[in-house]
Protein backbone atom coordinates (compact mmCIF):
# COMPACT_ATOMS: atom_id res chain seq x y z
CA UNK A 1 0.00 0.00 0.00
CA UNK A 2 1.43 3.37 -1.24
CA UNK A 3 1.46 6.77 1.46
CA UNK A 4 2.17 9.67 0.73
CA UNK A 5 5.09 10.64 2.10
CA UNK A 6 4.09 12.26 5.77
CA UNK A 7 7.62 14.28 6.39
CA UNK A 8 7.46 16.38 3.40
CA UNK A 9 8.91 19.68 3.37
CA UNK A 10 6.89 23.32 3.06
CA UNK A 11 9.12 25.87 1.36
CA UNK A 12 8.95 29.39 3.28
CA UNK A 13 8.78 31.32 -0.17
CA UNK A 14 5.49 29.33 -1.03
CA UNK A 15 3.85 30.99 1.61
CA UNK A 16 5.02 34.55 1.20
CA UNK A 17 3.28 34.43 -2.23
CA UNK A 18 0.33 32.61 -1.53
CA UNK A 19 -0.27 35.04 1.76
CA UNK A 20 1.22 38.34 0.80
CA UNK A 21 -1.14 39.63 -1.41
CA UNK A 22 0.22 43.71 -0.86
CA UNK A 23 3.14 45.34 -0.71
CA UNK A 24 5.73 44.80 2.01
CA UNK A 25 5.47 48.60 2.08
CA UNK A 26 1.53 47.80 3.67
CA UNK A 27 2.68 45.45 6.18
CA UNK A 28 3.23 46.07 9.67
CA UNK A 29 6.50 44.42 10.74
CA UNK A 30 6.60 44.02 14.44
CA UNK A 31 9.94 42.40 16.35
CA UNK A 32 8.88 41.24 19.90
CA UNK A 33 12.75 42.41 20.67
CA UNK A 34 11.71 45.87 19.82
CA UNK A 35 8.90 45.62 22.82
CA UNK A 36 11.61 44.50 24.88
CA UNK A 37 11.93 40.54 24.53
CA UNK A 38 14.82 38.63 25.75
CA UNK A 39 16.30 35.90 23.94
CA UNK A 40 18.17 34.73 26.93
CA UNK A 41 15.58 32.13 28.44
CA UNK A 42 15.38 33.75 31.42
CA UNK A 43 13.78 37.09 31.40
CA UNK A 44 10.04 36.77 30.85
CA UNK A 45 8.94 38.22 27.67
CA UNK A 46 5.62 37.84 28.28
CA UNK A 47 4.49 41.37 28.06
CA UNK A 48 6.60 41.99 24.73
CA UNK A 49 4.60 39.15 23.05
CA UNK A 50 1.15 40.61 24.37
CA UNK A 51 2.36 44.34 23.49
CA UNK A 52 2.95 43.52 19.80
CA UNK A 53 -0.04 41.65 19.37
CA UNK A 54 -2.36 44.46 20.85
CA UNK A 55 -0.06 47.18 18.35
CA UNK A 56 -1.15 44.88 15.38
CA UNK A 57 -5.08 43.36 16.74
CA UNK A 58 -6.10 47.53 16.54
CA UNK A 59 -4.54 48.50 13.39
CA UNK A 60 -6.15 48.17 10.39
CA UNK A 61 -3.16 47.14 8.77
CA UNK A 62 -1.92 43.78 7.78
CA UNK A 63 0.75 42.66 10.95
CA UNK A 64 3.56 40.29 11.01
CA UNK A 65 4.36 39.58 14.71
CA UNK A 66 8.41 38.29 14.54
CA UNK A 67 10.03 36.16 17.05
CA UNK A 68 13.84 36.54 16.00
CA UNK A 69 16.57 33.36 16.37
CA UNK A 70 17.34 32.78 20.27
CA UNK A 71 15.79 31.58 23.29
CA UNK A 72 12.51 33.56 24.28
CA UNK A 73 11.16 32.67 27.75
CA UNK A 74 7.20 33.03 27.63
CA UNK A 75 5.22 32.37 30.74
CA UNK A 76 1.41 32.72 29.29
CA UNK A 77 -0.01 35.30 26.55
CA UNK A 78 -3.77 35.26 26.13
CA UNK A 79 -3.99 36.73 22.78
CA UNK A 80 -7.55 38.68 22.57
CA UNK A 81 -10.05 39.92 19.69
CA UNK A 82 -12.00 41.09 18.33
CA UNK A 83 -9.53 42.68 16.39
CA UNK A 84 -9.87 45.32 13.92
CA UNK A 85 -7.31 43.71 11.56
CA UNK A 86 -7.95 40.34 9.67
CA UNK A 87 -4.48 39.51 8.86
CA UNK A 88 -1.78 39.04 11.12
CA UNK A 89 0.63 36.82 10.69
CA UNK A 90 3.15 35.40 13.43
CA UNK A 91 6.55 34.35 11.94
CA UNK A 92 8.96 32.29 13.87
CA UNK A 93 12.47 31.70 13.67
CA UNK A 94 13.34 31.07 17.47
CA UNK A 95 12.39 29.00 20.17
CA UNK A 96 9.94 29.59 22.82
CA UNK A 97 10.45 28.15 26.07
CA UNK A 98 8.16 27.54 28.86
CA UNK A 99 8.77 27.82 32.77
CA UNK A 100 9.87 24.88 34.64
CA UNK A 101 7.20 25.36 37.08
CA UNK A 102 3.69 25.43 35.63
CA UNK A 103 2.09 26.66 38.50
CA UNK A 104 3.67 30.28 37.77
CA UNK A 105 1.86 30.23 34.19
CA UNK A 106 -1.93 31.01 36.72
CA UNK A 107 -4.85 28.54 36.70
CA UNK A 108 -5.68 28.89 32.83
CA UNK A 109 -2.15 26.16 32.50
CA UNK A 110 -2.44 27.38 29.09
CA UNK A 111 0.70 28.99 27.22
CA UNK A 112 -0.66 30.19 24.33
CA UNK A 113 -3.91 31.21 24.11
CA UNK A 114 -5.65 32.73 21.06
CA UNK A 115 -9.53 33.76 21.57
CA UNK A 116 -10.07 35.78 17.98
CA UNK A 117 -11.73 36.30 14.99
CA UNK A 118 -8.47 35.81 13.04
CA UNK A 119 -6.10 34.58 10.57
CA UNK A 120 -2.49 33.01 12.15
CA UNK A 121 0.40 31.59 10.34
CA UNK A 122 2.78 29.65 12.31
CA UNK A 123 5.68 30.11 9.08
CA UNK A 124 8.36 28.44 10.05
CA UNK A 125 8.97 26.93 13.57
CA UNK A 126 7.72 27.30 16.80
CA UNK A 127 9.48 25.38 19.83
CA UNK A 128 7.97 25.04 23.43
CA UNK A 129 11.09 23.65 24.86
CA UNK A 130 10.14 22.23 28.26
CA UNK A 131 11.96 20.05 30.59
CA UNK A 132 9.04 17.21 31.50
CA UNK A 133 6.79 18.21 34.52
CA UNK A 134 3.47 16.05 34.60
CA UNK A 135 1.17 19.19 35.48
CA UNK A 136 -1.74 20.36 33.90
CA UNK A 137 -0.24 22.86 31.33
CA UNK A 138 -1.10 23.42 27.70
CA UNK A 139 1.18 24.79 25.08
CA UNK A 140 -1.00 26.30 22.28
CA UNK A 141 -4.63 26.60 22.38
CA UNK A 142 -7.47 28.54 19.85
CA UNK A 143 -11.16 29.35 21.19
CA UNK A 144 -13.58 30.96 18.99
CA UNK A 145 -11.40 31.29 16.13
CA UNK A 146 -11.78 31.55 12.12
CA UNK A 147 -9.87 30.88 9.43
CA UNK A 148 -6.58 30.00 11.26
CA UNK A 149 -3.58 28.41 9.61
CA UNK A 150 -0.95 26.60 11.38
CA UNK A 151 1.86 25.96 9.14
CA UNK A 152 5.69 24.31 10.18
CA UNK A 153 4.80 24.25 14.32
CA UNK A 154 6.74 21.97 16.95
CA UNK A 155 5.79 21.54 19.64
CA UNK A 156 7.99 19.49 22.48
CA UNK A 157 7.42 18.06 25.68
CA UNK A 158 4.34 20.10 26.91
CA UNK A 159 3.10 18.82 29.66
CA UNK A 160 -0.45 18.56 28.62
CA UNK A 161 -2.27 18.98 25.39
CA UNK A 162 -0.06 20.15 22.93
CA UNK A 163 -2.21 22.10 20.61
CA UNK A 164 -6.24 22.89 21.86
CA UNK A 165 -8.66 23.31 19.10
CA UNK A 166 -12.08 24.90 20.62
CA UNK A 167 -15.28 26.58 19.52
CA UNK A 168 -13.28 27.22 15.80
CA UNK A 169 -14.50 27.25 12.24
CA UNK A 170 -11.73 26.67 9.22
CA UNK A 171 -8.65 26.02 10.96
CA UNK A 172 -5.80 24.29 8.74
CA UNK A 173 -2.77 22.57 10.27
CA UNK A 174 0.17 21.32 8.15
CA UNK A 175 3.81 20.16 8.77
CA UNK A 176 3.46 20.25 12.62
CA UNK A 177 5.69 18.07 14.54
CA UNK A 178 4.82 17.05 18.37
CA UNK A 179 7.04 15.58 20.50
CA UNK A 180 6.68 13.92 24.36
CA UNK A 181 8.10 10.88 26.04
CA UNK A 182 5.74 7.53 25.08
CA UNK A 183 5.06 7.41 29.04
CA UNK A 184 3.84 10.95 29.95
CA UNK A 185 0.19 11.39 30.66
CA UNK A 186 -2.21 13.38 29.21
CA UNK A 187 0.14 14.70 26.46
CA UNK A 188 -2.78 14.26 23.61
CA UNK A 189 -0.78 15.99 20.73
CA UNK A 190 -3.76 17.99 18.80
CA UNK A 191 -7.37 18.39 20.53
CA UNK A 192 -10.18 19.05 18.37
CA UNK A 193 -14.16 20.25 19.76
CA UNK A 194 -17.08 21.81 19.24
CA UNK A 195 -15.42 23.28 15.65
CA UNK A 196 -16.00 22.38 12.01
CA UNK A 197 -13.73 22.60 8.98
CA UNK A 198 -10.89 21.50 10.40
CA UNK A 199 -7.94 19.95 8.63
CA UNK A 200 -4.73 18.18 9.96
CA UNK A 201 -2.13 17.51 7.05
CA UNK A 202 1.33 15.98 6.47
CA UNK A 203 2.62 15.82 10.43
CA UNK A 204 4.23 13.94 12.91
CA UNK A 205 2.60 13.56 16.20
CA UNK A 206 4.38 11.14 18.92
CA UNK A 207 3.58 11.44 22.37
CA UNK A 208 2.30 9.55 25.69
CA UNK A 209 -1.53 9.93 25.18
CA UNK A 210 -3.98 10.61 21.87
CA UNK A 211 -2.39 11.79 18.77
CA UNK A 212 -5.09 13.36 18.29
CA UNK A 213 -8.25 13.45 19.73
CA UNK A 214 -11.64 14.65 18.79
CA UNK A 215 -14.27 15.65 21.12
CA UNK A 216 -18.06 16.37 21.17
CA UNK A 217 -19.32 18.92 18.51
CA UNK A 218 -16.40 18.20 15.57
CA UNK A 219 -17.79 18.14 12.66
CA UNK A 220 -16.02 18.06 9.15
CA UNK A 221 -12.85 16.89 10.14
CA UNK A 222 -9.89 15.62 7.96
CA UNK A 223 -6.87 14.21 8.75
CA UNK A 224 -4.14 12.96 6.40
CA UNK A 225 -0.65 11.77 6.09
CA UNK A 226 -0.06 11.97 9.38
CA UNK A 227 2.70 9.36 11.48
CA UNK A 228 1.29 9.13 14.57
CA UNK A 229 3.74 6.71 17.40
CA UNK A 230 3.96 6.52 20.41
CA UNK A 231 0.95 7.30 21.64
CA UNK A 232 -2.38 6.52 22.27
CA UNK A 233 -3.92 6.24 18.44
CA UNK A 234 -6.68 8.98 17.06
CA UNK A 235 -9.65 8.16 19.22
CA UNK A 236 -13.26 9.89 18.85
CA UNK A 237 -13.99 10.47 22.78
CA UNK A 238 -14.14 9.75 24.80
CA UNK A 239 -17.85 11.07 24.91
CA UNK A 240 -20.91 10.90 27.10
CA UNK A 241 -19.41 12.73 29.51
CA UNK A 242 -22.64 14.48 29.78
CA UNK A 243 -26.01 13.89 29.07
CA UNK A 244 -26.11 17.29 26.99
CA UNK A 245 -23.83 16.43 24.45
CA UNK A 246 -23.43 17.13 20.62
CA UNK A 247 -22.55 14.78 18.45
CA UNK A 248 -19.22 14.08 16.01
CA UNK A 249 -19.94 13.51 12.42
CA UNK A 250 -17.96 13.93 8.89
CA UNK A 251 -14.72 12.33 10.10
CA UNK A 252 -12.41 11.04 7.40
CA UNK A 253 -8.81 9.98 8.29
CA UNK A 254 -6.86 8.84 5.64
CA UNK A 255 -3.35 7.70 4.72
CA UNK A 256 -2.00 7.40 8.26
CA UNK A 257 0.42 5.09 10.03
CA UNK A 258 0.40 4.03 13.16
CA UNK A 259 3.77 2.53 14.47
CA UNK A 260 4.46 1.04 18.38
CA UNK A 261 0.94 2.96 19.58
CA UNK A 262 -1.50 1.68 22.22
CA UNK A 263 -4.20 1.69 19.79
CA UNK A 264 -5.11 2.65 15.66
CA UNK A 265 -8.43 4.00 14.91
CA UNK A 266 -10.72 4.46 18.47
CA UNK A 267 -14.48 5.43 19.10
CA UNK A 268 -15.06 5.38 22.83
CA UNK A 269 -17.78 6.83 24.52
CA UNK A 270 -18.68 6.40 28.40
CA UNK A 271 -21.35 3.79 29.07
CA UNK A 272 -24.16 6.00 30.23
CA UNK A 273 -27.30 7.98 28.99
CA UNK A 274 -26.13 10.86 26.51
CA UNK A 275 -27.42 12.79 23.38
CA UNK A 276 -24.46 12.20 21.69
CA UNK A 277 -23.50 10.56 18.38
CA UNK A 278 -20.61 9.65 16.02
CA UNK A 279 -21.97 9.60 12.44
CA UNK A 280 -20.29 9.23 9.20
CA UNK A 281 -16.88 8.18 9.99
CA UNK A 282 -14.21 6.72 7.25
CA UNK A 283 -10.89 5.35 8.07
CA UNK A 284 -8.94 4.91 4.88
CA UNK A 285 -5.84 3.53 4.01
CA UNK A 286 -4.62 3.33 7.24
CA UNK A 287 -0.82 1.02 8.00
CA UNK A 288 -0.49 -0.13 11.74
CA UNK A 289 3.11 -1.81 12.65
CA UNK A 290 3.19 -3.15 16.31
CA UNK A 291 -0.22 -1.66 17.51
CA UNK A 292 -2.01 -3.26 20.12
CA UNK A 293 -5.59 -2.80 19.45
CA UNK A 294 -5.97 -1.88 16.21
CA UNK A 295 -9.89 -0.43 15.40
CA UNK A 296 -11.53 -0.03 18.65
CA UNK A 297 -15.25 0.68 19.10
CA UNK A 298 -15.96 1.08 23.05
CA UNK A 299 -19.02 2.10 24.24
CA UNK A 300 -18.15 0.76 27.74
CA UNK A 301 -15.25 2.94 28.20
CA UNK A 302 -13.99 2.89 31.62
CA UNK A 303 -9.66 3.89 31.88
CA UNK A 304 -9.53 3.05 35.69
CA UNK A 305 -12.25 0.43 36.14
CA UNK A 306 -13.75 2.33 38.94
CA UNK A 307 -17.30 3.49 39.11
CA UNK A 308 -18.19 1.59 35.38
CA UNK A 309 -21.84 1.18 35.30
CA UNK A 310 -21.34 -2.62 34.45
CA UNK A 311 -19.40 -2.82 31.84
CA UNK A 312 -17.01 -5.42 30.78
CA UNK A 313 -13.31 -5.51 29.34
CA UNK A 314 -11.90 -7.08 26.25
CA UNK A 315 -8.57 -8.67 26.54
CA UNK A 316 -5.80 -7.24 23.69
CA UNK A 317 -3.21 -9.09 23.07
CA UNK A 318 -4.99 -11.34 19.92
CA UNK A 319 -7.75 -8.59 19.18
CA UNK A 320 -7.53 -6.96 16.25
CA UNK A 321 -10.78 -5.31 16.19
CA UNK A 322 -12.79 -4.82 18.97
CA UNK A 323 -16.36 -3.33 18.76
CA UNK A 324 -17.76 -3.58 22.39
CA UNK A 325 -21.44 -1.36 22.13
CA UNK A 326 -24.32 -0.96 24.13
CA UNK A 327 -27.03 -3.17 24.57
CA UNK A 328 -29.61 -0.02 25.02
CA UNK A 329 -27.77 1.73 21.85
CA UNK A 330 -25.91 -1.11 19.62
CA UNK A 331 -23.60 0.01 16.87
CA UNK A 332 -25.10 -0.10 13.32
CA UNK A 333 -24.07 0.69 10.22
CA UNK A 334 -20.37 -0.44 10.27
CA UNK A 335 -19.02 -1.40 7.35
CA UNK A 336 -15.64 -2.89 7.03
CA UNK A 337 -13.54 -3.28 3.86
CA UNK A 338 -10.43 -4.77 2.76
CA UNK A 339 -8.71 -5.32 6.56
CA UNK A 340 -5.73 -7.08 6.74
CA UNK A 341 -4.23 -7.78 10.44
CA UNK A 342 -1.79 -10.03 11.66
CA UNK A 343 -0.69 -10.67 15.19
CA UNK A 344 2.68 -11.14 15.75
CA UNK A 345 3.71 -11.48 11.68
CA UNK A 346 0.69 -14.50 12.33
CA UNK A 347 -2.75 -14.91 10.87
CA UNK A 348 -3.70 -15.40 14.32
CA UNK A 349 -5.74 -12.02 15.07
CA UNK A 350 -8.56 -12.11 16.31
CA UNK A 351 -12.30 -10.18 16.45
CA UNK A 352 -14.78 -9.30 19.05
CA UNK A 353 -18.20 -7.85 18.73
CA UNK A 354 -20.73 -7.25 21.11
CA UNK A 355 -23.56 -5.33 20.28
CA UNK A 356 -22.64 -4.45 16.85
CA UNK A 357 -23.94 -4.75 13.46
CA UNK A 358 -22.42 -4.32 10.17
CA UNK A 359 -21.57 -5.61 6.56
CA UNK A 360 -17.78 -6.56 4.85
CA UNK A 361 -16.54 -6.12 1.33
CA UNK A 362 -13.35 -7.63 0.00
CA UNK A 363 -10.78 -9.60 2.46
CA UNK A 364 -11.35 -9.40 5.98
CA UNK A 365 -8.03 -10.53 8.15
CA UNK A 366 -8.93 -11.63 11.38
CA UNK A 367 -12.52 -12.88 10.01
CA UNK A 368 -15.18 -10.75 11.00
CA UNK A 369 -17.78 -10.99 13.24
CA UNK A 370 -20.32 -8.79 12.41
Amino acid sequence: MKINNPFSSILLISFFSIFFTKSIADVMFLNVVNFGAKSDSKTDSSYAFSSAWDLACNSSKSSTIYIPKGNFLVKQVYFKGKCNNNAIIFRIDGTIVAPFDYNVIGNEKIGFYFKVLMVFQFLVVILMDKDLVYGLAKTLGFSNSNNVSITGLTSLNSQMFHIVINGCKSVKMQGVKVYAPGESPNTDGIHVQLSSEISILNSIISTGDDCISIGPGTTNLWIQNVACGPGHGISIGSLAKDFEEAGVQNVTVKSVMFMNTQNGVRIKTWGRPSTGFVNNVLFQHVTMIDVQNPIVIDQNYCPYNKNCPGQSRVSATRVAMKFDCSKRNPCKGIKLEDVNLSYKNEPAAEASCANVAGTTTGVIQPTSCL
